[in-house]
C-alpha cells in the first residue's frame, strides 16, 4: 500500500463521499475510484459500501482508517524530522475549519506571495485534535477554532463567529417561518435542544473543545471524527450538533439554525509558546491582516 492511496482512502472515508474527496485532493473522481478499487483488491476485502448517495465504511474500512490515520500521522513527523535535519525552508500548517472561509482563502494567497520559495505543507485534520497535530509535532503553526487546553501554547484569535444548531430541515425547530426572522440576536436556545441526542467526539478528545461544542453540558450521540459524518449523523440519525454561522455550506436535506444563548466560536492560529521560527512569526502576522478584511 501506497502512502498516497492511503491518503485517498482517508479522504473517502471521512468525507463519505467520492466527488467531495475528489475536490478536497484536487483530483478527478475516476482516478480516485480507481486508487480505491486497487487499494480493495490489495489487501483482499471490500471497504465501502457504495451508493448513489454517497458511501458507507464496511467493517473492515473503519479498521483500515483507523491504521491508516496512524500511518500517515508517522509518515508526516518522519518527514518533519528529517526536513529539520536537512535544514529545509518549510512549514507545515494544520488546518481544521470550513474550507468556503474567505479568509483562509486570502491568508493563503497572501503567504504565498510573500514566500515564493518556501515548501508549504498544509496537514487537514478530522475533529478529534483540535490542534491540528501540533502538540505531537505534526505542524508548526495550526489555523484552528477554540476553545481547547492552551498549555504550552500561543493562541491569537483572529474572528469570532455566532454559532447554530444543524438540524433536518423537516425538524420543527428547522421551521422557515421561523429560521427567516433568527438573526444574531434571536434564535433557538440551548435548553429547547435538551431532549436531542447530540454528536460526540472520540474518548480522548480535549475535554473543553468536547464541552463546548455540546453546548456546555454531557449529551449523548452517535461518535463523530469529521465534518461530512457530523452532517451525516444528522441526516440519518435526526442528531443534533452545532456549526459556525456564516459561509458553511449545507445540503438542502439540512438547516442552520442560530442560537441566541451560545457563546461564539473564535478563529485562532496557535503554535509553541517561546518558537522563534520567522515563518511562523509571518503566518501570524499575515493571518491577522488576512481576517481583519
Amino acid at each position: 500500500m501506497e502512502l498516497r492511496t492511503l491518503r485517498y482512502f482517508v479522504a473517502v472515508a471521512e468525507e463519505l463521499h467520492f466527488g467531495r474527496a475528489a475536490t478536497r485532493l484536487h483530483m478527478s473522481q475516476p482516478p480516485l475510484s480507481r486508487a480505491i478499487k486497487q487499494l480493495e483488491a490489495d489487501v483482499g476485502a471490500l471497504l465501502l459500501d457504495r451508493s448513489p448517495t454517497g458511501v458507507a465504511l464496511t467493517a473492515a474500512g473503519s479498521v483500515l482508517l483507523d491504521e491508516a490515520r496512524a500511518l500517515l500521522d508517522h509518515a508526516d513527523r518522519v518527514r518533519a524530522r528529517v526536513g529539520a535535519a536537512a535544514g529545509a525552508a518549510t512549514i507545515t500548517i494544520g488546518i481544521l475549519g470550513d474550507g468556503t472561509d474567505p479568509g483562509a482563502a486570502r491568508l493563503a494567497a497572501a503567504y504565498r506571495r510573500n514566500h515564493p520559495g518556501i515548501d508549504i505543507r498544509i496537514r487537514d485534520t478530522d475533529l478529534t485534535d483540535p490542534t491540528c497535530g501540533l502538540r505531537v509535532g505534526l505542524v508548526d503553526v495550526a489555523l484552528t477554532r477554540a476553545p481547547f487546553d492552551e498549555t504550552a501554547l500561543t493562541v491569537r484569535t483572529l474572528r469570532a463567529d455566532p454559532v447554530g444548531v444543524v438540524l433536518r430541515a423537516d425538524d420543527p425547530l428547522a421551521r422557515r417561518d421561523r429560521c427567516d426572522r433568527c438573526d444574531r440576536r434571536d434564535g433557538l436556545r440551548l435548553a429547547e435542544l435538551d431532549d436531542r441526542r447530540w454528536f460526540q467526539f472520540p474518548p480522548g478528545t480535549d475535554p473543553l473543545w468536547q464541552s463546548y461544542w455540546n453546548g456546555g453540558t454531557p449529551r449523548e450521540g452517535p461518535v463523530v471524527r469529521a465534518v461530512q459524518e457530523c452532517l451525516q449523523a444528522v441526516l440519518w440519525n435526526g442528531t443534533v450538533g452545532l456549526a459556525p454561522l456564516g459561509h458553511t455550506l449545507l445540503p438542502a436535506e439540512l438547516a442552520l439554525v442560530p442560537l441566541a444563548d451560545m457563546a461564539p466560536s473564535r478563529v485562532v492560529v496557535v503554535w509553541k509558546a517561546g518558537d522563534t521560527n520567522p515563518l511562523i512569526r509571518s503566518f501570524v502576522e499575515t493571518a491577522a491582516a488576512a481576517y481583519r478584511r
